[in-house]
């Protein structure tokens, strides 16, 4: 489709919205089309909202977003983007799933915002693709779903499937097609329109990086807590861990005391504890089975430990969520 006006190509995008979206990452996604077209004076973008049924979706805010097509309609676009949210697993409707199968069927680019990735995985339509999800599921996504290739970067671009985490990460990705398809001068206006203060590419890190918050001249406490996260299942011993990165368990205990204000012990049940509430609150994994994959050696010794650090047991931090309470 092309613009009459200029004979600029005019893409079309659609954002399927699942209910309780969220609305900053739609609109992060929606607004650099807008202020392209914008500064460039041509239609180079157009899009438009889907929902089931026709009817508006409320996001996570509350705010309620028209749609102007159902999902059944023939639909148009060389794109689709499921705009996903909070509690993603329980908010979507099962018929979702061969929809999107037919849309890959009929070749239309797939893409996610925010936790839609965990759609587009249900729907057996990542597998041999690189993605990525809202840094807060991805414990969720890999339990449920193990043979997929989830990074931790902003956004991922692998041939027909475009995914991004939440929050402004959608404006990134966005901001990468424009530079693509219309150049970096276009691109770069449309982020200075935003008071953006660089266009961040898919390399970069979804949560600011430990190294940023404790600074770069504290090597063995980097490497202590990147063996810690990448142990959480079969928990090192202090003393092995003290070995592994050439430090007396002494030494190592006086770093996190100054630079993280807790014993190390105390750093690592945190990190297992916070990994463990992933897995309850995205996943119907056996309460069992969750204590089991966090390296807790019986759920009664995991259930008192999670209501230490959250003041609820993890049966009732589940039955809470299932009833809409988290």
């Amino acid at each position: 489709m092309s613009d009459s006006r200029t004979g600029a190509l005019t893409r079309s995008y659609g954002f399927f919205l699942v209910p309780n979206f969220t609305l900053l990452a739609f609109s992060s996604a929606v607004e650099p089309l807008r202020m392209a077209n914008k500064l460039s004076n041509q239609e180079l973008y157009r899009w438009f909202t889907i929902s089931i049924d026709g009817n508006p979706v409320a996001s996570s805010s509350g705010i309620r977003i028209p749609a102007d097509l159902t999902m059944t309609e023939n639909i148009q676009a060389g794109a689709i983007f499921v705009c996903g949210g909070v509690e993603i697993h329980r908010s979507y409707d099962p018929q979702v799933l061969p929809w999107l199968r037919k849309l890959a069927n009929r070749k239309i680019t797939l893409g996610a915002l925010c936790t839609g990735s965990y759609l587009l995985a249900e729907a057996k339509l990542l597998q041999g693709y690189r993605c990525t999800i809202h840094w807060e599921n991805f414990a969720g996504i890999r339990e449920r779903h193990p043979d997929l290739v989830v990074s931790q970067e902003l956004f991922e671009i692998d041939r027909d499937r475009y995914t991004c985490a939440g929050g402004i990460a959608p404006m990134d990705m966005m901001l990468h097609l424009i530079r693509r398809q219309h150049g970096s001068e276009l691109a770069t206006a449309v982020s200075e329109q935003f008071i953006c203060d660089r266009i961040r590419d898919n390399h970069d890190r979804q949560r600011v990086p430990l190294r940023h918050r404790i600074g770069t001249g504290q090597p063995k406490l980097l490497e202590a807590v990147s063996l810690m996260e990448a142990n959480i299942e079969e928990p090192m011993a202090l003393d092995e861990l003290s070995q592994h990165i050439g430090l007396s368990r002494r030494q190592l205990e006086r770093l996190f005391k100054k630079y993280l204000n807790c014993v190390p012990t105390r750093y690592y049940l945190q990190l297992r504890l916070e990994r463990a509430r992933q897995l309850l609150l995205q996943t119907s994994m056996p309460i069992v089975d969750t204590a089991l994959a966090c390296g807790f050696i019986s759920a009664p010794h995991f259930s008192k430990c999670y209501r230490l650090i959250f003041g609820v047991p993890p049966r009732e931090e589940r039955r809470r969520a299932a009833a809409g309470q988290v």
